[in-house]
């Protein structure tokens, strides 16, 4: 077994010293790391350096690391213990196969399915979901200049603009066919995200979208009216007024990403209320489980972590978007939930999703929620409150 783990690694470095490698792909994946699908890896110039870029595919998102080429060998060496059952090195002269079967590895060398090898300028590049030309609500949110370059102090916001473009472009291929899609943002800000995701619906997927932006300031309401006036977007719209006060009952896809505390749980009520397809949160400053949990001080297995401060907010957090999670479970949602952005961009969010698989209420999940409050001493969520559960 080791033996030709160990022929397939040496494979790849001599493929590497030879200049003919020029991709790998790790799959049928067995691991313990939640969502991880494949690893899709290239060779890239970076800074005149060369190095092997690491595709880490997940479910609804993927996590781009680089090596130099000793590091990515033992990347590769772990990730073959650690639960990648299949291999496949391409290069210009011969492609190398390795599978393992129960216990067991074999390898098999086959005619080279490549042969070119790939400009490592090219590859270094990105291909944006978004991308920067003729965007005037891009420039008009100083994001890039008016010819279409981003500007070195935007250039995080650009990505976390793509990579939430990302995220939503494998959950908005689930959502049923409708006349017109509506999707209502909630605590839509200063719009960047809103404004990429009527880009993308409209002009790369050509649906035909009607999207409301809610913000409660109205500095930014009129300026986002105005620059999506300018954008000649017809049908993106933003209103004034508070998440909790706003009301339609037509909902299809439900937004709302970083509204504080409890403004998270009304967000997740309307949607619900309204039977929308698809709910997607990021929550943020979660108060009022902490408040609870601190105050009836339960001892439990986790007492021992909770008596810190830092791990106790941690677990609050956990706790209270756990339990958001199970509410949507109960109205018959399949839920999600993952990291929002990387913190190469900005800080960690969670993020929420549920999807509508069922009008059914899940009472498996109201006896989850119940026995966690009783577990950690909570009165109340807010979120079921909401609900009367």
């Amino acid at each position: 077994m080791k033996q030709k783990v160990d022929t397939f690694l040496k494979s790849i470095n001599e493929s590497i010293v030879a200049n003919i490698f020029v991709s790998i792909t790790l799959g049928n994946y067995k691991g313990i790391i939640e969502q991880l699908k494949n690893i899709y890896i290239k060779k890239i110039s970076s800074k005149g350096e060369e190095k092997l870029s690491f595709t880490y595919r997940y479910k609804t998102n993927d996590i781009i690391k680089n090596f130099t080429a000793k590091e990515a060998i033992n990347e590769i060496e772990n990730h073959l213990k650690g639960g990648f059952k299949f291999a496949n090195l391409f290069t210009i002269e011969y492609d190398l196969s390795l599978e393992q079967n129960k216990n067991n590895f074999t390898i098999k060398k086959s005619i080279a399915s490549k042969n070119l090898l790939p400009s490592l300028e090219h590859n270094n590049k990105k291909n944006h979901l978004i991308s920067t030309k003729n965007k005037t609500y891009l420039t008009e949110l100083r994001i890039t200049d008016d010819k279409g370059n981003v500007f070195k102090a935007t250039q995080d916001k650009y990505k976390q603009i793509n990579h939430y473009i990302e995220i939503l472009s494998s959950l908005l291929k689930n959502l049923p066919q409708r006349e017109i899609l509506n999707v209502v943002d909630m605590g839509s800000g200063k719009g960047y995200l809103t404004f990429a995701l009527y880009d993308y619906l409209t002009n790369v997927l050509n649906v035909k979208t009607k999207i409301t932006g809610v913000e409660f300031r109205k500095d930014m309401v009129t300026l986002c009216n105005s620059i999506s006036k300018k954008s000649n977007f017809s049908n993106l719209f933003f209103e004034e007024g508070t998440i909790e006060n706003f009301t339609t009952t037509t909902i299809d896809v439900l937004i709302a990403l970083h509204a504080c505390d409890t403004a998270t749980d009304d967000a997740i009520a309307k949607g619900i209320k309204a039977n929308a397809y698809l709910i997607v949160v990021a929550p943020c400053c979660h108060k009022q489980i902490r408040k609870q949990i601190t105050l009836n001080k339960k001892q439990n297995d986790v007492s021992f972590i909770t008596q810190h401060g830092i791990f106790l907010e941690r677990q609050a957090e956990m706790v209270t978007d756990a339990i958001r999670a199970l509410v949507l479970e109960y109205f018959g949602y399949k839920t999600k939930v993952f990291d929002f952005i990387t913190d190469a961009h900005t800080p960690k969010n969670i993020m929420i999703v549920g999807e509508k698989i069922s009008n059914h209420k899940n009472e498996d999940a109201l006896l989850k929620i119940k026995n966690a409050k009783e577990f950690f001493g909570i009165k109340e969520h807010y979120l079921e409150k909401l609900f009367e559960l």
